[in-house]
């Protein structure tokens, strides 16, 4: 009997130890498998949603002239400087002037001499014009032969042909003396419009050589009240910008200050670097204050369109997919949505589209997109038609959501570290889940 009774407790034993290792086992080897999924949120909230587009440009002045010299010689005189304020037809700076009035002398002297030639031709031809009547009258009455008479017509013609070349000559003179004063005109460098000296190229005592182009001397800037950012935009974006449309842009000189301007016009030809192509928006901006400057770098940002007190979808949740055993106890509809990704559809039915895909298509206003909403503990999914985004939040057009409503945009697993972020990421630190001892 007490072997009995001592086999029976040795059995018991035996199965409480069983139950006990087991049970041991198990918390070893799951532990945290039952622990309750958390979710990421982001409330859906009412404001305004603007989509912008953004590029970097340079400003410039609407007129900038470049102002050369037209004529060789050295720098005798200068009269302005940077920042200078100058008005049409005022002189900047003076080319020495000695070698263009001793070519004016010169020509003036070939003038006097091409006058003198013209008078002598002139009076050979009236010598002649009378030699050749005067045989005209012999040759009537046979007292001299027909050569002679030949040769006086002969004279003739010739004398009347040098009173044509010397009057050629004497024209020819009288250009080159205007040629000179006009080159020694050019030795005054004068603005060709009002405006500021912006750059001064060359000093008192340099030589300027203009034989194959003008030297540029002086650049102006027409009017500094009045300028433009010519900006590069990328060929992406280029397509969402129209002339008439508000842009903002900031300088490094004023990080605080926002300057407004106006898109003027888009340039059709586009500028290609290292295979990037862009196109150049022209900006017109007004500088009553004179505080932006030539060659400054502006960013600039265009605002192509607006929407007003409207309700905003996070971005995140829109990208937001969730794991696959989720889905599957989230109900009948979660398990649909799932197997319209599992054969490369949309959540909706529609057409694919990229991950992370926020905006609506070209050839429409709105996209259908689903979002999972927090109602209790558990995601609902919510189909959506969405417009307008900021690249963060999207306008929300169609679908049943409210402000303040939670969407989901990830999942955590507690005490096993796996998460699933939006776009339906999993991932789990190593020594999460189940360990192994072998």
């Amino acid at each position: 009997m007490m072997k009995t009774v001592r086999r029976i407790a040795w059995i018991l034993a035996a199965l409480v130890l069983v139950v006990v290792v087991g049970w041991a086992i198990k918390q070893y080897f799951f532990s945290g498998q039952s622990a309750a999924v958390q979710y990421d949120t982001a409330k859906v909230q009412r404001g305004d949603v603007v989509a912008r587009v953004t590029a970097t440009g340079t400003l410039s002045a609407l007129v900038t002239v470049q102002v050369g010299s037209q004529v060789s010689g050295r720098v005798k005189d200068i009269y302005v400087d940077f920042n200078s304020q100058v008005t049409k037809g005022q002189k900047l700076a003076k080319i020495d002037p000695q070698s263009f009035q001793a070519a004016i002398a010169q020509a003036h002297a070939n003038y006097t001499a091409a006058t003198g030639n013209l008078a002598r031709a002139q009076a050979s031809l009236v010598n002649a014009k009378l030699q050749y009547e005067r045989n005209q009258q012999l040759a009537a009455k046979n007292l001299i032969a027909q050569a002679d008479l030949d040769t006086s017509k002969a004279s003739y013609l010739m004398a009347e042909a040098d009173v044509q070349s010397s009057k050629g000559s004497l024209e020819q003179a009288a250009a080159a003396v205007n040629n000179a004063q006009i080159n020694l005109g050019y030795t005054d460098i004068v603005s060709p419009v009002d405006g500021v000296v912006i750059s001064r190229a060359v000093d008192v005592g340099q030589t300027v050589a203009a034989s194959l182009q003008a030297p540029v001397l002086f650049t102006i800037a027409e009017d500094l009240r009045k300028m433009q950012v010519d900006t590069s935009v990328a060929e992406a974006d280029v397509g969402r910008l129209e002339p008439g449309m508000n842009a903002t842009f900031t300088v490094d000189a004023f990080p605080n200050m926002t300057f407004k301007g106006t898109v003027r016009q888009i340039r059709n030809s586009p500028v290609t670097v290292q295979n990037v192509v862009t196109y150049d928006a022209v900006i017109d901006v007004d500088n009553p204050d004179l505080k932006l400057r030539p060659g400054m770098t502006a960013t600039v940002t265009f605002v192509c369109a607006e929407r007003k007190n409207v309700l905003k979808i996070p971005n995140a949740a829109l990208r937001y997919r969730p794991p696959t055993d989720l889905t599957a106890s989230a109900g009948p509809a979660a398990s649909g949505s799932g197997r319209a990704r599992a054969h490369g559809g949309s959540p909706d039915g529609g057409t694919p589209r990229a991950a992370g895909s926020s905006a609506p298509d070209a050839e429409s206003e709105v996209e259908r997109r689903v979002v999972w909403v927090l109602r209790g503990t558990t995601p609902e999914r919510v189909p959506v038609k969405i417009g307008l985004t900021d690249g963060t939040t999207t306008e929300l057009v169609e679908g049943n959501l409210q402000e303040g409503d939670a969407l989901v945009t990830g999942t955590s697993v507690g005490g096993t570290g796996a998460t699933t972020q939006a776009g339906g990421q999993t991932g789990r630190p190593p020594g999460g889940g189940m360990r192994r001892m072998f």
